[in-house]
């Protein structure tokens, strides 16, 4: 009996032993409760000696494609489903990192193309090339071992919807709301990453010290610096839930922009792009669009795609900044011709409202951005064309208009006032026949093609959650053969329909605009328009022309590498 017992307590003690040694092969301890966004966070553990490290960061909060509020979020996710990869109850962490000293085990770094539209150079191909970190297509292709210590991620299915979030543009501004960039362009998120000593530019801030002949590690790991606040991280230790920590405010948060930015450089960009969008009657709504998509860094919530939070924020920008310089165009300088303005707006706002949330439904918004880029090179194009002498010599009036206009300026100047911009002077008004006289040279145009024609600006207005000045101006201008002076006060009549029509049909479908983004993008873009009107005097018809041409080409090389609107 003394015999049975001796033996039974060191069968006891051994198994005490045991599980002490398996506890402490898995441990570790985080340097702080809370951090704030960006902070770098650290982690000391133990694991088994000799063995591989996998660190799993994984938000506690899960996401699956049913938690979605959005109308065009939730009819893609069921497209994307129905291919069987995942399905609509699927749930991956949003912010999900695995830090590891074998990412090989993962997947493998390689190189994709990028920057150039598909129509022209064919799909999947670039004009540049960058290194990426791919992960591995099939769950049953990770290491047998490795699969285990992913964490919350347990299945094929969770493995392909973590796939396709961090490597698909459409996912990482759905759901990640993070991505690594290069050449302006999303590429990829952060997933698997390993020392930075690797060289690779998504390892920067990752450091991992391992001891295989203790255990002992120590990994230290920037944090996202637009984590949003009060965010709950879950630590695994190859895979075993060790302990928390969590992500606090660190700066300005903007709710449904989903970023940390001060108003005020919102407020300066406003203004800037208002000043001049009143200026020249164009591209203010694709200017917006680009300082949200590359200084603001437009998200939305987890769940809603980034451009539908950035387009109704930008239809803020393309409403009151015409109203800012309207008054003067329309009531001090009577520079208006409003049969064509109506007619315009008209024409926009049925395309905006109406014909635009059918046409957005059918292709998807990379193909509108490609076949846009190409519009608007023409655009630029035939804008550079009407500066040669021989398109001015055939718009005679434009010349002498000019001419006159730019007497009135060295005048002006000489007598030290402002110079006297004219006033439109009405003839014949008719619905496809309208006539006026500004400068003493005298002006016609159809209103009706130009309600068709805005009928089909409107439609790309809607999808793009811009005004359309950009094409409205080089249409008045090329096709109606009207003076820049004409087109700019028309245009902000048709930015004014385009985004009233848009932003109820936002609000129709459900989708708001971040409210801090749109007041500061409003008081900006009012005070800008108001400069803008007054600037614009300074300049002369030839020169306007230019800046048109050159904002035109411009935003062409932006839609090769900006691909927030996927």
């Amino acid at each position: 009996m003394r015999k049975t017992c001796s033996y039974l307590a060191v069968m006891v003690l051994g198994l005490f032993i045991s599980t002490q040694m398996c506890l402490a092969a898995t441990s570790a301890s985080v340097s702080a409760a809370s951090y704030k966004a960006g902070d770098v966070v650290e982690i000391k553990g133990q694991i088994e000696p000799g063995a591989d490290l996998y660190l799993t960061l994984s938000q506690t909060d899960m996401f699956a494609p049913k938690d979605t509020t959005g109308v065009h979020e939730t009819k893609k996710f069921k497209s994307i489903t129905a291919k069987g990869d995942f399905d609509m109850d699927t749930a991956i962490p949003p912010m999900y990192y695995l830090v590891t000293n074998v990412p090989e085990k993962f997947g493998k770094v390689d190189k994709k193309k990028f920057g150039g539209p598909s129509v022209i150079l064919g799909k999947g191909n670039g004009i540049y090339s960058t290194t990426m970190f791919y992960l591995k297509k099939n769950y049953e292709d990770v290491d047998p071992d490795a699969r285990t210590m992913m964490g919350p991620i347990t299945s094929a299915k969770q493995w392909n919807f973590l796939r396709w979030a961090n490597e698909d543009d459409y996912g990482i501004n759905t759901i990640v709301k993070e991505g690594n960039r290069r050449g302006k362009v999303v590429i990829f998120s952060k997933t698997v990453v390993t020392d930075e000593s690797s060289g690779n530019y998504w390892d920067k801030g990752t450091k991992i010290n391992l001891d295989k002949n203790t255990g002992q590690f120590t990994v230290s790991f920037k944090s996202f610096r637009h984590t949003p606040p009060d965010t709950k991280f879950d630590v695994y230790v190859n895979g075993e839930k060790t302990t928390s920590y969590s992500i606090e405010k660190n700066g300005f948060w903007l709710s449904k922009g989903y970023r940390y930015m001060n108003p005020i450089w919102i407020l300066i960009g406003a203004i800037l792009v208002g000043t001049y969008f009143s200026m020249i009657g164009a591209a203010g709504g694709l200017l917006m669009a680009a300082f949200q998509a590359l200084v603001v860094n437009t998200m939305g919530p987890v769940g809603i795609n980034a451009a539908n939070v950035l387009k109704p924020s930008n239809m803020a920008l393309t409403l009151f900044s015409p109203l800012g310089s309207f008054w003067r165009y329309a009531v001090v300088e009577k520079r208006v011709a409003w049969p064509v303005g109506i007619s315009f707006g008209v024409g926009i706002f049925i395309g905006s409202i109406w014909l635009g949330k059918y046409v957005s439904a059918v292709l998807p918004m990379k193909a509108y951005q490609e076949w846009l880029a190409v519009l608007v090179v023409l655009m630029g194009i035939k804008t550079l064309m009407e500066m040669s002498p021989k398109a001015m010599r055939k718009r005679k009036n434009i010349k002498a208009m000019t001419q006159k206009f730019n007497a009135e300026i060295a005048k002006a100047k000489a007598e030290g006032r402002a110079a006297e911009m004219g006033s439109i002077e009405p003839i014949k008004t008719g619905l496809t026949d309208y006539r006026f006289k500004f400068w003493g040279e005298e002006f016609r145009i159809n209103p009706l093609l130009f309600g068709i024609i805005g009928v089909l600006i409107g439609v790309v207005s809607r999808s793009f959650g811009v005004g359309g000045g950009f094409l409205l101006v080089p249409a008045m201008t090329s096709i109606g053969a009207l003076p820049m002076y004409v087109a700019v006060p028309i245009s902000l009549i048709g930015t004014c329909f385009s985004s009233i029509g848009s932003f109820i049909g936002y609000l129709i479908t459900g989708y708001l605009p971040d409210m801090t983004l749109a007041i500061s993008i409003i008081v900006g873009g009012f005070a800008g328009g108001m400069l803008g009107s007054r600037a614009q005097k300074m300049f002369s018809e030839m020169t306007l022309k230019v800046v048109l041409a050159c904002t035109l080409f411009f935003l062409f090389f932006r839609f090769f590498k900006i691909e927030i609107w996927i």
